[in-house]
């Protein structure tokens, strides 16, 4: 319990210190997507080739509350993690900069300027979604399990593209990011459209 206090201490002081930086606020997420859940596991798979088309506001907000977004009113989220410790963050990677999605605003907080995406296979994908758990928590792997998943379905139900990653520039990443000694990137999504 102790790691866990400190490591929510580290990261509100985080955002804390990058309360001066850019705040992107993201649309409200539409719900109201047609696609079924058997179609998007009918067409969920790991795609490695992205078109180079950016991702919509829209889009992209959808797929941030979609991977772990609060959806209750009590600050539950979209996925589940072991005992309720909701320890996965979400950041993203575009050409923009790097940024950290702040689910209880729905909103993004500016963290680095430059393009830190991750390729794959030599394909820059539009941009990487980065998950990342305290180091210490013996159940993070599962956790962000959950969080890869929604970003698979919501993807396979979109037209979108993605893959986990867990080989990447970790140091590149983590510097990216203004990782603490606490954290750890567990995977990479890189996301766009699908080519």
């Amino acid at each position: 319990m102790r790691k866990f206090t400190f490591a929510l201490v580290a990261t509100l002081l985080v955002v804390a210190c990058n309360a001066g930086q850019t705040v992107k606020k993201l649309p409200a997420p539409n719900k109201e997507r047609t696609a079924t859940l058997m179609q998007a596991l009918s067409d969920r798979q790991s795609i490695r080739e992205y078109a180079d088309t950016p991702i919509a506001l829209q889009d992209l907000s959808d797929l941030l509350w979609a991977a772990n977004g609060v959806n209750r009113p009590d600050g539950k989220r979209t996925a589940p993690s072991a005992v309720n410790r909701q320890d996965i963050k979400v950041y993203v990677l575009d050409t923009e900069g790097s940024w950290l999605y702040d689910h209880t605003e729905h909103a993004l907080i500016k963290l680095n300027d430059g393009d830190f995406r991750q390729p794959i296979r030599e394909n820059m994908p539009p941009m990487n979604l980065v998950l990342v758990a305290d180091a210490e928590w013996q159940w993070s792997g599962v956790d962000a399990g959950y969080v890869s998943q929604n970003i698979y379905l919501f993807c396979a139900a979109n037209g979108m593209a993605t893959v986990a990653m867990g080989m990447f520039d970790e140091e590149a990443v983590t510097k990216a990011l203004n990782l603490l000694t606490e954290q750890q990137v567990v995977l990479v999504h890189p996301v766009g459209y699908k080519k």
